[in-house]
């Protein structure tokens, strides 16, 4: 699977925006059906989504669409419009229960049979918006085998809790920790919220290296400025990498000599170690280096 460290979204209501994605270096592409697009463009919005995903599908670009939340009554619809070839996968906001994916699971398999779609190829992405959604979220992300990713959607989240968003986001410390466990644990993508402070580069930064230690893959974008910046975080470096590789090397020649642990560079390394190790090197090589 390629990585998902950048996922920009980019409102479905602005033509203009959505040709501009063709020259952006973004993992994911999501067209907003939902917070972006106000009440009286939703029908124009979901003609230029429809319209657009088999250009930016030839692109090469992973197009995923967020529709509207189940309980709003339009999701049906724009499930209708954006269901067709060059759809990557959709993204479900303000999830709250396995039942939700469940419902999402069967509405897009009948879309995409009638399209003449395998509906094994598209993916599914749940949005935790809310503190039920949270303490729900190993179940939301067991609900289906398509199941890509679980993102966490900061502001609402906060919204829901009743707080004010932070500059230094301690708020938030608890849920993110509490949504990479139950992606991990589950064996999908965890996504960061995005930042909201598109001008300060630093804090993106920050933000992005502290949900990577985390446990988060990746990161929910708003702006293309953020793209490169959060790509090369969410990558290994190159001493990373380096490091690795050495660490495997070190202990695959170990254990033909039937060590279990061995030291290197000063600490002792074992079995967690060296898988820890390949990990890095996994991701290094689906973000197009270093994984050979």
């Amino acid at each position: 699977m390629k990585p998902l460290r950048s996922v920009l979204f980019t409102p479905g209501n602005n033509l203009r925006m959505i040709g501009k994605t063709l020259s952006l270096n973004a993992d994911a592409l999501i067209l907003d059906l939902e917070d972006a697009v106000p009440p009286a463009d939703k029908e124009t919005a979901r003609l230029f989504v429809r319209d657009s995903l088999a250009e930016l599908a030839a692109a090469g670009i992973r197009v995923w669409v967020r529709i509207n939340g189940l309980a709003t009554g339009m999701a049906q619809e724009d499930l209708d419009w954006i269901v067709h070839p060059g759809l990557a996968g959709v993204v479900l906001p303000k999830v709250e229960s396995a039942e939700d994916i469940r419902t999402l699971d069967r509405n897009m398999i009948q879309r995409a049979v009638l399209q003449g779609m395998a509906p094994e190829s598209l993916e599914r992405v749940a949005v935790i918006e809310s503190a039920l959604g949270l303490l729900r979220a190993f179940e939301i992300a067991s609900a289906s085998p398509r199941l890509t990713a679980i993102a966490l959607g900061g502001v609402d989240f906060c919204r829901d809790m009743g707080v004010t968003p932070s500059d230094d986001g301690r708020e938030l410390f608890y849920p993110r920790a509490a949504l990479a466990v139950a992606a991990r644990a589950a064996g999908c993508v965890a996504l960061d919220t995005p930042c909201v402070a598109v001008n300060d580069i630093e804090r993106l930064r920050r933000d992005s290296q502290e949900a990577r230690q985390l446990g988060f893959r990746g990161k929910l974008l708003i702006h293309p400025s953020q793209i490169a910046p959060v790509n090369e975080i969410f990558s290994p470096s190159a001493a990373e990498v380096e490091i690795a590789r050495d660490i495997v090397r070190t202990f695959e020649e170990a254990k033909k000599q039937g060590l279990g642990a061995v030291a290197f560079q000063g600490r002792m390394v074992d079995e967690a170690n060296y898988r820890q190790a390949l990990d890095i090197l996994e991701q290094a090589r689906l973000a197009g280096y270093g994984g050979e």
